[in-house]
């Protein structure tokens, strides 16, 4: 018989201790221990998912092989470059996001784009009937899919070994459960063990394996950090129900590069990939308006242009207020010092409000030009010409500093339309100016962006 125990579980990184302690010691966080029943399991234990292998044997470094493995096709170009080039067989795949959000819509559009793959869906949230009137909805192709509405982990291994599927997708792993663990599905303690003993059959078997997990209300995957440290990767969907656009972003991935972004336009029938992300990001028609400022960005390999907006008033309420949406506001605060510092612009009365068109979260540290021109071009209410972009790095000093891979901004906004593209004076070093149609305004202090801009 399996003995019974009690022990406190930190809901936030997955530390456990004999007894309650009110501060983790592992992450620092106040009251995130809560009670977790567990049982120790006899040593002789089979397991769970009844796959019998052979004990690795230790091997010289020379003796292993260590080819490319070749990936599987999702048939869906943005999921495959934030993937790294494909799915990886055995590798294990969790893919995080708020409710709603279109993480099943995603996964299923995708599912039903290989028919060449035999797929199992284990759905533990939706009825087989639900799923069938998405699939339907997203006019499917494919209909091989294999759906079973399951939530105990025993029972799912029984189907995969009845199916044996080249993809296992589990919606979502905080409804399963074992039966060697005694606590309610979505605790710590079943999230951390179902996903410790699916990561085991996915290497042993060579299957790859996605989980759909939850966001909790501090934007965090649901369930522990240990979580993501067992899974290969983890793709975060996010953006705002009310924008059109979602974002996919990848956190971890053991097979390729963090720096990926995907983005998808939700529509009635799923959601449609957007190969050029700039024409949509950019609004039709902004002449004459003050605050509006055109950004080149760069997320992972590829570039695009973003409107940055700004509102600059007299605060009227006592303290000035101080909002920044898909921007560091810790950032924005001290490009206003160095405005105020370097260049003279009396700003420490006035409300500054900044926004990036749609719904968009950029880190890109050469956005840093346009939004503050953004800023004074609302300050002074003059626009800035539509026909000009902008990329450049401030520094402390009220310096431009140079930003990477320059040209393939400046090849963004030139097939774009643009005229005239202000960049840092290092930058230029090395382009050939004379292929270009653009005209490059070299600048090396915010005072001369500012003379370029406005005169």
């Amino acid at each position: 018989m399996a003995k019974e125990k009690t022990v406190y579980v930190c809901s936030n990184c997955g530390q456990d201790s004999p007894k309650w302690v009110g501060k983790c010691p592992s992450c620092g966080e106040w009251n995130t221990y809560v009670e977790e029943i567990v049982r120790k399991e006899p040593v002789n234990r089979r397991p769970v998912s009844g796959i019998e292998t052979q004990k690795p044997k230790p091997l010289a470094l020379a003796d292993i092989v260590a080819d490319d493995e070749p990936r599987i096709n999702m048939h869906d170009d943005e999921l495959n470059r934030v993937l790294g080039g494909g799915l990886v067989p055995g590798s294990l795949v969790l893919i995080g996001g708020e409710p709603g959000i279109g993480k099943s819509t995603l996964v299923m559009q995708t599912v039903l784009h290989m028919p060449e793959k035999k797929i199992l869906y284990v759905s533990g949230e939706e009825s087989a009937r639900q799923l069938k009137l998405r699939a339907d909805r997203l006019s499917s192709i494919s209909s091989d899919c294999l759906i079973v509405c399951e939530t105990s982990l025993e029972q799912i291994y029984v189907h995969i070994k009845n199916t044996n599927p080249d993809l296992v997708i589990i919606d979502s792993i905080q409804t399963i459960s074992t039966e060697s663990i005694e606590s309610s599905p979505g605790s710590i303690a079943q999230v951390r063990e179902c996903s410790a003993s699916i990561l085991r059959f996915a290497k042993e078997t060579h299957t790859p394996v996605l989980l759909i997990g939850h966001i909790n209300k501090e934007g965090s995957i649901a369930g522990p950090k240990v979580l993501e440290h067992i899974v290969d990767t983890v793709l975060q969907f996010e953006g705002d129900q009310h924008y059109m656009y979602r974002i996919l972003r990848s956190i971890k991935n053991r097979f390729g590069s963090t720096a990926e972004l995907g983005i998808y336009e939700m529509r009635q029938d799923g959601l449609r990939q957007v190969s050029n992300p700039s024409e949509l990001l950019l609004s039709q028609d902004h002449e004459g308006m003050s605050g509006v400022a055109i950004a080149s960005a760069i997320e992972g390999i590829r570039p695009f242009l973003i409107e940055t907006q700004a509102l600059v008033s007299s605060a009227v309420y006592g303290n000035p207020q101080r909002s920044a949406t898909g921007f560091d506001l810790r950032r924005m605060n001290m490009l206003l010092a160095v405005l105020e510092k370097r260049v003279g612009f009396k700003l420490a009365q006035k409300d500054v409000f900044l926004n990036i068109a749609g719904g968009l979260k950029v880190n890109d540290p050469a956005i840093d030009l346009p939004v503050i021109s953004a800023i004074l071009s609302s300050n002074m209410d003059a626009a800035i010409e539509p026909e000009v972009c902008m990329a450049g790095e401030i520094g402390l000093s009220g310096e431009i500093r140079p930003v990477n891979r320059i040209e393939q901004r400046i090849g963004e906004a030139e097939k774009l339309g643009f005229k005239r593209f202000l960049l840092p004076k290092y930058n230029l070093q090395g382009i050939d100016t004379q292929k270009l149609k653009i005209e490059l305004v070299p600048v090396r202090k915010v005072e001369e962006a500012f003379r370029a801009l406005f005169g």
